[in-house]
């Protein structure tokens, strides 16, 4: 499931990134979609490649990782950012729902670190963030 007002376009600094050509409220759930499943003795193998960065930790262990279908991984991150994602490790899906208003035409981020306002610095990005 996907709205239909979502698409991938080139975001200003980040590559391309998940837009909306219409206003989203909040709450709103905007794409659950499937994942692929790499075991954890196929994961350090998988992460020498491109896919490291579009991986999500997965698992109650998080020791194997998934690769979103859809739009899934194509959102960029934020620490501030407009929407978050749920995972659904039963049935091997990603829940991507707004946690504010969003306008048409704006960027759809998620936070890396599984928390809209978490600042915790991710993988690319070292520095302290305030």
């Amino acid at each position: 499931m996907m709205l239909p007002s979502l698409t991938v376009a080139l975001s200003e600094t980040r590559g391309r990134g998940v837009f909306t050509s219409e206003k989203i409220k909040a709450n709103t759930v905007i794409e659950i979609s499937p994942v692929l499943v790499f075991p954890a003795k196929e994961v350090a193998d998988a992460e020498k490649t491109l896919l490291f960065n579009y991986f999500f930790e997965w698992g109650k262990n998080l020791k194997k990782r998934a690769l979103g279908m859809g739009y899934i991984s194509m959102y960029n991150h934020s620490y501030n950012s407009n929407c978050e994602y749920e995972m659904d490790y039963e049935n091997e899906t990603i829940k991507i729902i707004t946690v504010k208003d969003v306008a048409a035409g704006e960027e759809l981020f998620i936070n890396y670190n599984a928390n809209p306002i978490d600042t915790t610095p991710v993988w690319f990005d070292k520095k302290i963030v305030k």
